[in-house]
């Protein structure tokens, strides 16, 4: 139950919410998490919760279900869940192949380890290639700003409103497209979301630096009998964590 409602509090465009409120935060991506709590407390989840004598505090402490969510570099069912079904769609790797990282999976002492150091290995570098080329990447850059710029534009017009950021994506933008039409600036931000505007990476003359959450993972594997992180067995593993864990910065210049 822990597991199916963790994500709920994400809104329209997901992680773009944290480009478009205050409260969200660009470098760590935390804005659903800061509000998860309130935000189920107002939804029919707790009722459902009482109707079969579950605790809903119980359900939504993050401590008690360590599998679940952990700390970044560490493995937790939420990494496995995204990455995996990123390299399914993006056929970074074959269904054969999400299989067998699923089943050289074991718990122990509630952490999720590998059953040995190749499958480990081959999940890091995966994890790795997925991160620059998508979760924080110069693309995802792109769309962060673009999509945050247009959002908040629209919540300070009052084309939409805070609620409407819960509902769906299409919702939201068929509110904002009734007034593309009135607003030459609305629409020159629509354009640049919807990729009509070219969009390059310029640190010398930039129109906003933007920054993305970067995501790596060092996993627990046995390895001569051993429980060990992949970076204690390889040290330039560990190299690559240090870096990669920090947010990446871009310098967004438009055409116009």
């Amino acid at each position: 139950m822990a597991g199916l409602i963790h994500d709920v509090s994400h809104s329209a465009f997901s992680h773009c919410v944290d480009y478009i409120l205050d409260e969200g935060s660009e470098k760590e991506h935390n804005h659903q998490d800061n509000i998860f709590r309130d935000f189920v407390n107002k939804t029919e989840i707790p009722s459902i919760f009482d109707k079969y004598n579950i605790d809903t505090n119980y359900i939504l402490n993050e401590h008690n279900f360590p599998l679940l969510e952990r700390s970044l570099p560490d493995l937790c069912a939420d990494r496995l869940d995204y990455s995996l079904r990123q390299a399914l769609t993006e056929k970074e790797k074959s269904q054969n192949e999400i299989n067998s990282f699923l089943e050289n999976l074991v718990v122990e002492n509630d952490y999720w380890v590998f059953k040995n150091f190749e499958i480990a290995y081959e999940y890091t570098r995966l994890f790795f290639k997925l991160n620059t080329d998508y979760f924080a990447s110069f693309n995802a850059a792109k769309m962060f700003r673009t999509v945050g710029d247009l959002m908040k534009y629209a919540l300070e017009k009052e084309y939409i409103n805070k609620d409407d950021l819960y509902t769906t994506d299409q919702q939201v933008l068929n509110k904002i497209k009734k007034n593309i039409n009135k607003d030459p600036e609305l629409k020159l931000l629509f354009d640049r979301m919807d990729g009509k505007i070219k969009i390059t990476n310029n640190p010398d003359n930039c129109d906003a630096q933007v920054f993305c959450k970067s995501r790596i993972v060092d996993p627990l594997c046995k390895y001569n009998g051993k429980i060990r992180k992949v970076s204690e067995i390889d040290t330039n593993w560990k190299k690559i964590v240090e870096k990669e864990l920090k947010p990446k910065a871009y310098f967004i210049k438009f055409e116009k």
